[in-house]
């Protein structure tokens, strides 16, 4: 009997080399997001960002985590991985500004089942991408092989993401004031939320294929729907508070849950939300969901963002000046609404 080998990390699903090239591969890529605060590079066991304190004398640093979810499953099945990085940033970032944060800087968590220098570099470069939108630096990563846990060509990412405001500027329900105008931020798809529900309609129910076209008549094709990568408004925030200062009071993230399911966590106990979003009309793709799921309005609205990427709380004497400063940013956006009185609630 043939005296059998020793075992090695490579015959186990996990390669070392594989996963050094992949680090050589992204050097460059995640240099060019480098921010003067960025002190060192890559390959170290930590990232250091240099906090400009005379900018910022009483500094509050402000978090945030994510991921992009079965948006992933998507790029998989379609085999493009170039953009769902900026997916992975906006949902990050455009939580931290929210509170009035400038993103500083973000780190990647990349999981596959087996490393592919070459897609990870794709990956990676997506992320970089975003960065440099978002003006923050890639400040680190890392890149997990777990072989024999998930499948070869599968992959996940999350990201976690650091930003900074002045003490006393934080934006939130406690300055949302009675008659204040809601101004919508157009969202020109999914971005990253309810892609479970998606596929399940598009791929499942109604069959189709990702190289269908998205319905009777469109260039685009599902594909091209469902990766269609997310709006990230950080810098037109970030640009807007600097513009029109004191005019904006509060921001929510439209993700998960929709208008309902974000709008309200920025509202007074004694304030409604009463939205109207007839100046910003829903993408195609929200109809065709709907259409051919049968899924009820009140679902999408839940699940969905239905062209509604951001919502400004702003006062109401402001609104012709925010709208006015947002027009060279290019992201379409319109009054939606005013609050009311109430009880914290959302009514579209």
């Amino acid at each position: 009997m043939a005296e059998q080998q020793g075992a090695t990390y490579a015959d186990a699903g996990v390669d070392i080399a594989a996963g050094d090239a992949a680090v050589e591969a992204i050097k460059d890529v995640v240099a060019s997001t480098s921010r003067p605060e960025v002190l060192g590079g890559i390959g170290g066991f930590g990232g250091m960002f240099a906090l400009d304190t005379q900018r910022h004398p009483n500094p509050v640093l402000v978090s945030s985590t994510d991921g992009v979810g079965t948006k992933l499953e998507v790029a998989r099945l379609a085999g493009r991985f170039d953009t769902v990085g900026i997916d992975l940033v906006a949902m990050c970032v455009d939580d931290l500004v929210c509170i009035g944060a400038e993103p500083l800087f973000l780190l990647d968590y990349v999981a596959v089942g087996a490393v592919d220098p070459d897609r990870i570099a794709e990956v990676v470069g997506g992320v970089a991408e975003g960065c440099r939108q978002a003006r923050c630096a890639l400040l680190g990563g890392e890149t997990a092989e777990h072989g024999g846990v998930m499948g070869a060509d599968h992959l996940d990412i999350a990201g976690f993401a650091v930003g900074v405001l002045e003490r006393g500027t934080e934006l939130g329900a406690p300055r949302v004031g009675l008659g204040d105008v809601l101004i919508g931020l157009a969202s020109p798809g999914l971005r990253s939320n309810g892609y479970t529900l998606a596929r399940h309609v598009l791929l499942e129910r109604a069959g189709l294929d990702l190289d269908d076209p998205a319905w009777e008549g469109a260039e685009a094709t599902v594909a091209d729907e469902l990766l269609r990568p997310s709006v990230i408004y950080s810098p037109v925030i970030m640009d807007l508070l600097a513009a029109c200062p004191g005019a904006v009071h509060a921001i929510a993230h439209i993700t998960g849950g929709g208008i309902p399911g974000n709008l309200n966590r920025v509202l007074p106990d004694h304030l409604d939300a009463a939205v109207e979003r007839s100046g910003l009309p829903v993408p195609r793709i929200f109809s065709e969901i709907a259409r051919l799921g049968s899924v009820a309005p009140d679902e999408m609205d839940r699940v969905f963002n239905m062209g509604v990427g951001m919502v400004l709380a702003v006062a109401a004497d402001r609104a012709d000046d925010v709208l006015a400063a947002l027009v060279p940013s290019g992201v379409p956006a319109a009054a939606i609404g005013t609050i009311v009185e109430g009880s914290g609630k959302v009514n579209l």
